[in-house]
């Protein structure tokens, strides 16, 4: 299983025990899109090849507010 933490700077990444920081630029340069817009569903594709998609995604300002 896989845990996101989102904060205004980026997103701490719990991936199979191993802990890790994705930083607001990184996933901006990936995604093609500003941070906000960027859905966790997006984020989670980044660090799982084949993720469990099993909720509506979510924006990351939707996250924040």
């Amino acid at each position: 299983m896989t845990v996101l933490s989102f904060d205004e700077r980026g997103v701490e990444v719990v991936y199979e025990g191993t802990e890790f920081r994705l930083e607001a630029e990184l996933i901006e340069e990936a995604t093609r899109k500003s941070y906000p817009d960027v859905t966790d569903h997006e984020v989670l594709k980044l660090v799982e090849e084949d993720p469990s998609l099993s909720t509506e995604p979510r924006r990351i300002a939707e996250i924040l507010d």
